[in-house]
């Protein structure tokens, strides 16, 4: 079977032909229909980020497909299931084995497309805001890159919290993808967004996926007892925040990567994921997938996040 491969620590990944995988104990084994492209994969070609496997490996971190063999043990799936994985690697390969524990079932009235953007994207903004944050009616949020695959669901997850959403992006195109899944205000990445914020009153919670100066302008603007989540560095920097000012406006800076929940509270994951799968099937979830692309023309689409030349999500359909 192809899958696109990293073959060596740090280097580029290539298509390549490998052995078809054997499910082991625990394990089911999916013809992969889509998979959703996400930063870390660029991050893991550089040996980065932070849950890089070692090579050789598949990036692809969230996969959807048919279930077509199952290991020893494996009683809750079985052969011609619809699911997604949050894998966490093996999507960008014709079909891949996964541990059965992370698998969901898709509801009838998703598409695997659908499915494979799905999982990372809503589920990152469902519990940074919702366990994490603990954003509530009323309150006014700031989402940054508010037209990529992660704040783009930010925006849709914070008005049917009933929030008052703020998107923040560049051009008036991306601008208007945001105000169509729901942001009241629009904020173009030309202006001075510090000053914008504090005529508008400041902001309560703040959903950031740049970073760098982004970030350091929405500390600035946030309310007293400002919630900051810093989701990604998509602008290269990393902010230093200021501890002292922590203290003087009782702000709280708040760590959350959904893939560590895996490890040490899975249950959160399940019960985000049923949350979210139930609006989609309600039909208050739309999905934005820009770009889908078979998998020989994956290096496109990690071109496309890394010019940030995508809205909402990228797809590859093995």
């Amino acid at each position: 079977m192809r899958s696109f491969r990293v073959l060596k620590d740090a280097t580029p990944a290539v298509l390549t032909e490998v052995p078809v995988p054997v499910p082991g104990p625990g394990e089911l084994r999916l013809d992969i229909r889509a998979c959703g492209l996400n930063f870390a994969d660029l991050l893991m070609q550089k040996g980065t980020y932070q849950d890089t496997p070692p090579a050789p490996f598949t990036p692809g971190l969230e996969v959807s497909g048919v279930v077509n063999a199952v290991g020893p043990g494996v009683t809750d799936f079985g052969i011609g299931d619809r699911i997604a994985i949050y894998s966490g690697q093996g999507g960008l390969a014709e079909q891949g084995v996964f541990p059965a524990n992370r698998a969901v079932r898709i509801p009838d009235c998703m598409s695997f497309e659908h499915a494979a953007a799905f999982q990372i994207a809503y589920g990152t903004a469902h519990m940074a805001l919702d366990h994490r944050a603990r954003l509530l009616p009323g309150e006014t949020l700031l989402v940054t890159g508010a037209a990529g695959g992660v704040g783009l669901t930010a925006v849709e997850i914070g008005k049917l919290m009933g929030a008052r959403v703020i998107a923040h992006a560049r051009g008036a195109e991306k601008l208007e993808i945001a105000r169509q899944a729901g942001a009241d205000v629009l904020i173009d990445a030309g202006e001075d967004l510090r000053a914008r914020l504090l005529a508008l009153g400041g902001v309560d919670v703040v959903y950031d996926a740049i970073g760098g100066d982004v970030f350091k302008a929405a500390f600035r603007a946030a309310k007293p007892e400002g919630r900051l989540l810093p989701i990604g560095f998509a602008g290269g920097e990393v902010p230093q925040i200021p501890a002292n000012h922590l203290l003087v406006k009782n702000l709280t800076v708040i760590g959350f990567y959904i893939g560590g929940y895996l490890r040490f509270r899975p249950e959160v994951v399940r019960d985000s994921f049923a949350t979210l799968f139930y609006w989609y099937e309600q039909g208050r979830l739309k999905p934005h997938v820009s770009h889908v692309l078979p998998l020989e023309r994956v290096e496109e689409g990690m071109e496309l996040l890394r010019s940030r030349a995508s809205t909402g999500k990228v797809v590859i359909t093995p």
